[in-house]
């Protein structure tokens, strides 16, 4: 599973990167994480609002900081 947090670094990309950790501990998943913080590469998604969570390159939330039991529905 690959799993990319998508932000430029302020509170809640930094947040929702930890509960992603959080999430994917709970579950005993194996997932690649990857912080994506390049403006470019964020629009290329087409996300105009972050935090993003993208899920195998499917953008699963934009611009709200998920909790990790939201996360693991996501995961799930």
């Amino acid at each position: 599973m690959n799993i990319k947090v998508l932000g430029t670094g302020c509170k809640k990309c930094k947040a929702l990167e930890a509960n992603v950790n959080e999430a994917i501990n709970e579950l005993g998943i194996q997932a690649q994480i990857e912080k994506v913080e390049d403006i470019p590469t964020i629009m290329k998604y087409g996300v105009m609002s972050t935090p993003a969570l993208v899920v195998n390159e499917k953008v699963v939330s934009t611009g709200k900081l998920l909790s990790s039991a939201e996360i693991k529905s996501h995961l799930s």
